[in-house]
């Protein structure tokens, strides 16, 4: 285990016999059974609202894909609030934005090795004033088309769902959306609306995702 992978504390590299491990691994395998009806090799994870466990869900399905011996790429889509550069510890710049603005990084991504084989995240870069405007640009489609050549899977961490338009719109460019919903936070009202928000630009929804669930708790309610 190299240096970098042993300072991640993401519970698939920390604890992987742990049943937290164990339940993202059956996400890998319920994700590949939902590919035996259409591909997925772009995936948007997204939360209704903010600090429902998105961005560490993507992460630790992004680990567990590459310990199956997939070539994955993580991308920070969230170029309001960019995480992943601090759970992976890399640098934030060069990212996702400098690709938009550099045409020739197209053909050689600024992917950062995790210390994860198979792994490499594209950070956000830096952060712009018109991050919605950007994930509509035709650049991101280029770059979505870039990365796709150069792994079996693309994960893109995005922003909530309901207070801004950026993971509805990257979900009409990719193959599906997997929602992350957490308990004891995220409300019935808020999971629907971004049902609501999806459905409305035709997006596949391949699954959802409950974190932090107590045993006490009455999943049904979500």
């Amino acid at each position: 285990m190299s240096t970098r992978t042993s300072s991640l504390n993401l519970v698939t590299v920390k604890e992987p016999n742990s049943a937290a491990a164990e339940a993202y691994r059956r996400l890998r395998t319920n994700l590949e059974f939902a590919a035996l009806t259409g591909k997925i090799e772009t995936l948007v994870v997204a939360a209704p609202g903010p600090g429902e466990g998105a961005t560490i869900t993507a992460a630790n399905l992004a680990v567990v894909l590459a310990q199956a011996n997939k070539r994955v790429i993580l991308v920070d889509a969230d170029l309001r609030h960019p995480s992943l550069h601090t759970i992976f510890g890399l640098p934030l710049e060069p990212g996702l934005t400098d690709m938009m603005r550099r045409p020739e990084l197209l053909d050689e991504p600024p992917l950062q090795p995790t210390g994860v084989e198979g792994l490499w995240v594209l950070t956000s870069g830096g952060t712009p004033p018109n991050p919605a405007e950007l994930i509509a640009s035709p650049q991101m489609r280029a770059i979505i088309e870039a990365l796709r050549e150069r792994a079996d899977m693309v994960i893109f961490d995005a922003p909530p769902v309901v207070p801004v338009t950026d993971a509805s719109v990257l979900a009409t460019r990719t193959d599906g959306v997997l929602l992350v919903l957490r308990a004891g936070k995220t409300r019935r009202e808020q999971a629907a609306r971004a049902r609501e928000l999806l459905d409305q630009v035709q997006a596949r929804i391949v699954g959802s995702v409950l974190t932090d669930v107590d045993v006490d708790v009455d999943v049904s309610e979500y």
